[in-house]
């Protein structure tokens, strides 16, 4: 009876339907494992180089040779530096092209800063949906393999004189570890999600923080130049 009544023995004599759940189940708790790990790591080096590039922002290094230092390196800039980048980047064009009023270049420096973040905030919010798919509608696959395997199981007793409860426990059996599947692969996707979206937020908005108090800075250098400019004519 034992032998009859272990995981292995439940899973080979379920319906090829309760099983193909099971496998979906499984698949589906290996994906969203893959997720997390992967979204750990992003988030983890995230707010590492966030960190690190707001040490040197304010530092006092001169902006410029900010934006020099990061044009030297090989690899592709992300969060806070992509951002910085992009701003200064546009900053130097349209300071060179003495585009308009100080207005007008300000606000072309925070488009392209918000272009830039909105790539980050996709590149951060990347499979937190998967997460959040895996975890709404696993147990539902799971009752759903359940339900039909009880069905089976009572369906079969249909042609038996006298049911016992020796007969149904197994097909119940067999059927509940469906459910068992579909509650292990959704409990840890809610728990990353929630957690990462939090982490996401916070992230998104340090770099909105920064956006503007770089936009401050160079509204404040651009008047300053200005004043300047009109004290030499005069």
């Amino acid at each position: 009876m034992e032998a009859d009544m272990s995981l292995i023995s439940l899973v080979s004599r379920a319906s090829i339907l309760v099983q193909l759940v099971m496998l979906a189940l499984l698949a589906a708790s290996v994906l969203s494992w893959f997720v997390i790990f992967t979204k750990h790591k992003v988030l983890k080096v995230a707010r590492a180089d966030a960190m690190r590039f707001e040490d040197q922002f304010w530092s006092g290094i001169n902006l410029a040779d900010l934006y020099g230092r990061l044009k030297k390196r090989d690899e592709e800039r992300q969060g806070m530096a992509r951002i910085f980048e992009s701003g200064f980047a546009e900053y130097a064009r349209l300071h060179k092209r003495a585009v308009g009023s100080g207005e007008m270049l300000i606000a072309g420096v925070q488009r392209s800063m918000k272009v830039s973040l909105a790539r980050e905030e996709d590149r951060l919010e990347a499979n937190l949906s998967l997460l959040a798919t895996i975890g709404s509608i696993s147990p539902y696959v799971g009752l759903f393999g359940t339900v039909w395997g009880i069905m089976r199981s009572f369906t079969a007793l249909g042609s038996v004189q006298h049911a016992t409860l020796a007969m149904v426990a197994p097909g119940i059996a067999e059927a509940l570890i469906a459910t068992a599947m579909g509650l292990f692969a959704a409990i840890p996707a809610v728990i990353a999600y929630n957690r990462y979206s939090d982490q996401v937020d916070r992230l998104i908005g340090s770099y909105e923080n920064f956006a503007e108090e770089f936009s401050t800075i160079l509204q404040r250098q651009s008047a300053a130049e200005l004043d300047q400019q009109q004290a030499e004519v005069a």
